[in-house]
């Protein structure tokens, strides 16, 4: 790009905020007391972000006698489920490709569950009045390059012939744009109704309401530091105190696991984004954008975006950068070298909106697993509960991550626990310096694909074969 543009480019940044759009809210709530003595309860529920706020909340639904406590390091939502795209996606196995690729013998019934869990979502949401901005309106995968056409092409053929093609459309090129209206948008694979667009950090605060009205005790700003067996129970110590329980589900995610051995599944990836200021009526009419889709294109360092309900254009995604060593670091929320290259692209996308400004940049860490989807387990026997590894994909699949811990804790055989998903691991990151080395190479590699045609080299065959792979 021509420094001139360049310029214009990173003028588009001059205003924006630090900070994430959806958290950057003057009707947050006011976090909960911590935690200052010792707790007893039959249930206790690590991290308050989506996974841990599904889990206390459906224990209660399932049993509204038990006596369910959760903690939370920080604040309810302040972490992923505050700072994601909205995206809230039916599929458990982060889209129908990967789901073909693993779990081909049991893939119509993991949709079929999926499509379940996003309805249950729904009906949560209108039934305990949760504001946010919660829309149906499916996602459009799109092609920007020659390759990815007969690439969503054959996704498509394939997902009709096993008969997993309801609810979606093909759109050439003419169709995409008329849905919305980008230059560099050449065909796309319209999912009509298997994702909704949302508020994530409302939806985090509006399960952390629901839980407490249905009584779950919440202590937020309160670390859960050590994880140990006492007699038929277990117990947790945080900075103030100690809680004794009966059993304990892991929702901490990115976060250090207090079972050790879970650890060497997930590797932080931080993944960025940028909300753009509204856009007045020329600007809408310039995209149409009118049925508010959420988008992705189809590269391997692919961007993902959506238009919010005060008409504002999220884009993220492209870079997901592994820090040295996996180090989890505030320093990396935020890299303005990746906020440039994401307005680049921006106005490389929808040259008609050059001038619209950002009005907040961000970024965080997500839980990348080899395998890209959720995998979960018992430990200290069965009375631990854990679900992790949703690689950007978890807005939704937490819920469902929520019901296969509740299951296992209380030693249910169900649809969920029989699937071979449920029961088997993602392969383990090698210790480090390997999976910094391992993880770089593969990130090289990918960008060399999408820059050849979407040629796979033979680390990525070798990978593929494998069924290892690093994504956000």
């Amino acid at each position: 790009m021509a420094p001139v543009a360049m310029r214009s480019v990173a003028k588009s940044l001059s205003e924006a905020k630090p900070v994430s759009y959806w958290l950057d809210d003057p009707g947050k709530p006011a976090p909960e007391p911590a935690l200052t003595s010792d707790e007893r309860c039959d249930l206790l529920v690590i991290g308050a972000g989506y996974s841990g706020l599904w889990t206390a909340l459906i224990a209660k639904e399932r049993d509204p006698g038990r006596d369910v406590v959760l903690i939370e390091s920080k604040e309810a939502g302040w972490a992923a489920s505050g700072r994601n795209g909205g995206f809230c996606a039916a599929s458990l196995t982060h889209g129908l490709g990967n789901g073909m690729a693993r779990w081909p013998g049991e893939l119509a019934e993991l949709e079929e569950m999926g499509a379940r869990n996003l309805d249950a979502i729904e009906e949560a949401v209108a039934r305990y009045g949760i504001d946010c901005d919660f829309e149906r309106t499916g996602e459009i995968d799109v092609a920007t390059e020659p390759h990815q056409v007969e690439e969503l092409r054959e996704l498509h053929e394939e997902a009709m012939r096993l008969g997993l093609a309801d609810g979606s459309e093909w759109l050439d090129g003419e169709a995409v744009r008329a849905e919305v209206d980008s230059p560099t948008f050449l065909a796309g694979l319209w999912d009509r109704d298997g994702v909704a667009m949302l508020n994530p950090a409302k939806l985090a605060w509006g399960l952390k309401r629901a839980c407490l009205e249905l009584g779950v005790r919440i202590y937020e700003n309160t670390r859960g530091l050590k994880l140990a067996a006492a007699g038929s129970g277990m117990t947790v110590t945080t900075p103030y105190g100690t809680i004794l329980a009966r059993r304990v589900a892991l929702g901490t995610n990115i976060f250090p696991s207090l079972v050790r051995r879970v650890r060497p599944f997930t590797v932080p990836v931080y993944d960025y984004a940028l909300m753009s200021e509204p856009l007045d009526e020329a600007q809408l009419a310039a995209i149409g954008w009118k049925r508010r889709q959420g988008l992705g294109d189809s590269a391997n360092q692919f961007h993902y975006f959506r238009i919010t309900r005060d008409n504002r254009i999220l884009w993220g995604g492209y870079d997901a950068i592994y820090p040295y060593r996996g180090k989890l670091d505030s320093e990396y929320d935020h890299r303005p070298e990746t906020y440039l290259k994401l307005a680049e692209h921006f106005f490389t996308a929808f040259p008609q909106l050059e001038g619209l400004k950002f009005s907040h940049a961000w970024g965080g860490a997500i839980d990348t697993c080899s395998r890209f989807s959720a995998f979960f387990g018992t430990a200290h026997s069965g009375k631990v509960a854990y679900a992790a590894g949703y690689t950007g994909l978890g807005v939704g699949a937490t819920r469902f991550g929520a019901e296969v811990m509740l299951d296992l804790l209380d030693g249910l055989s169900t649809e969920r626990t029989r699937l071979e998903m449920v029961k088997s691991k993602p392969m383990p990151f090698p210790p480090e310096p390997f999976a910094w080395t391992g993880i770089a190479l593969t990130k090289w590699s990918l960008a060399r694909a999408d820059a050849r045609g979407g040629h796979r080299n033979l680390w990525l065959k070798v990978m593929d074969k494998l069924g290892l792979g690093f994504d956000s």
